[in-house]
């Protein structure tokens, strides 16, 4: 009895060619065990397509390599993809004729050579299999070698899958004379008329997949480059991975829109619509955004999937009330913090000054918590008698980039603030000097706290949040007391409506009779 021929699987009278997927690349070929490709119930027809078969499906794995070699960072050598028998043959047929054009272009006596006729009698013979495999490895041994050392084939000289893919060259270089002799003639456009060359798949010389992690790390550098980005690396990155999870691929090329819309709707079976369009989608689109605008992929998928959010039910203002304000207020300047003789629970000093200092400076600043809590000694001046703030990009993370300066408000100083600071030692006031690198950004942490403080004192309106609603506050009062809206935004670091705006600057001096203007709160 024959032996059934490697990769061939009969189920139930049908056939199949099979190859198994090994372990490391299953997670690129969506965690399958094995390939196949059915050939049908008969098994002669079987046969004769079953290495074809083999080659698209050894192809596919070829490519998993590929993106498992990139996820490694190992390189890539462009190219390496098995081809059928068939392939191979329309290949070595593109090549000489493109051969044919450069030899044409070269010398005016290429067109002379003429073709010689013990060559054809010599192709004809390989073609009926009378060609030993010495005479066929004589006439396309090189070429054959070429294509395996390029990953293109796998064949070994002296098997019968080395003698098909010979003879398919043998048919492929008849085709080539006959369009040479045709070109003699001045006529270009003729075809091929063997079924195996003009009723083959084109080979699609695949390129290199367009890692999705490998895209958001360039992305993300491009942005540290500019001083941005680190808030969005921390963030955006479990998104990334979760779209590599749920479409199962790790190539950009092979995210399509279906597949982006089939993971938002995931998401909005667990997230607010609000945060899926704001947070999930607005990473990968950025992402792949980026990536059209560098030339790494054509096109971005995520561009056209949309989310409508319902607006947000505003029932009451959206920073704190004059009253409520004094509510906050009063409980910060009156801070004390819990008494502890365990130094690893004892709050520190800086946690305690920034509860005490933060809400009252935001108060009359409206400024960002964060922008308060990375406050230095060196940043709190005095120029021509106007004592100020001074909100850098050197202390920390700054929206705009810019630095501005805020003078304080007469009620900071009765308040003692100026003390404090002139106490203090150099460096951070809320926080004590870092060495080496951060894992979290200190001034990030303690206006967590601040926000967490409150919150658990139960002085913070729903609806109203405990840091931000001071920059609403600071912004309704300023136009209650008739303080002019660019003035407002150059304290708070809004940027100009208009181009007009950008002309000429809001000085500390008019700044100072801005701040002037806000009534103190009884506290």
């Amino acid at each position: 009895m024959a032996r059934q021929p490697r990769y061939l699987l009969n189920r139930n009278g049908r056939y199949f060619a099979r190859l198994v997927v090994p372990k490391n690349l299953r997670p690129f070929l969506d965690n399958k065990t094995e390939l196949r490709e059915a050939l049908g119930p008969d098994r002669r027809k079987a046969l004769a397509r079953l290495h074809s078969a083999v080659a698209n499906l050894q192809s596919r794995i070829s490519i998993a390599e590929q993106e498992a070699k990139a996820a490694k960072g190992e390189p890539i050598t462009s190219g390496r993809y098995l081809l059928s028998v068939e392939q191979l043959a329309v290949r070595h047929y593109k090549e000489r004729l493109a051969e044919d054009d450069v030899r044409r272009n070269q010398s005016l006596l290429w067109w002379n050579v003429g073709i010689n006729d013990l060559y054809v009698a010599e192709l004809r013979a390989g073609v009926a299999g009378k060609l030993s495999d010495v005479a066929l490895q004589e006439l396309f041994g090189d070429r054959i070698e070429r294509y395996s050392s390029i990953g293109n084939t796998v064949v070994v000289y002296g098997t019968e899958e080395w003698r098909a893919v010979a003879r398919a060259m043998c048919i492929s270089e008849l085709e080539v004379l006959a369009r040479l002799a045709e070109r003699d003639e001045g006529d270009f456009v003729g075809k091929p008329v063997h079924p195996m060359i003009a009723n083959a798949e084109v080979p699609v010389e695949e390129e290199a997949p367009v890692l999705i992690r490998e895209l958001f790390d360039r992305y993300m550098n491009e942005l540290r480059a500019n001083g941005k980005g680190e808030g969005a690396e921390k963030r955006w990155r479990p998104i990334i991975e979760d779209v590599i999870k749920f479409t199962k691929t790790t190539d950009a090329r092979k995210l399509s829109k279906k597949m982006l819309v089939e993971w938002k709707d995931a998401k909005l079976a667990t997230l607010s619509p609000r945060t899926v369009r704001d947070v999930y989608l607005t990473a990968i689109n950025a992402v792949l955004n980026w990536a059209v605008s560098n030339d790494l992929i054509t096109i971005n998928p995520a561009k056209e999937v949309k989310l409508k959010v319902a607006a947000k039910i505003l029932n009451r203002p959206k920073g704190f009330t004059r009253e409520e304000a004094i509510v906050v207020l009063d409980i910060s300047l009156g801070y004390v913090p819990a008494h502890s003789d365990n130094s690893q629970t004892r709050e520190k000093p800086g946690t305690s000054a920034a509860k005490k200092w933060a809400p009252l400076i935001c108060a009359f600043t409206g400024s960002r918590i964060s922008e308060i809590t990375q406050l230095r000694k060196e940043d709190v001046r005095e120029e021509n008698g106007i004592s100020y703030i001074r909100i850098t990009p050197d202390a920390g993370k700054v929206k705009n980039r810019q630095y501005r300066d805020i003078p304080l408000h007469n009620q900071i100083i009765e308040k003692g603030f100026l003390d404090f600071v002139s106490a203090a030692p150099d460096g951070p006031l809320f926080y004590p000097p870092m060495k080496g690198a951060r894992k979290a950004d200190p001034a990030q942490t303690v206006s967590g706290r601040i926000s967490n403080w409150l919150q658990r004192e139960g002085v913070v309106p729903d609806g109203v949040s405990p840091n931000h609603g001071w920059r609403h506050a600071f912004k309704t009062t300023g136009l209650e007391v008739g303080i002019d809206g660019r003035v407002l935004d150059a304290i708070q670091g809004h940027a100009a409506r208009t181009a007009g705006e950008n002309y000429g600057d809001v000085t500390i001096a008019a700044k100072r009779r801005a701040i002037d203007k806000f009534p103190p709160y009884p506290v």
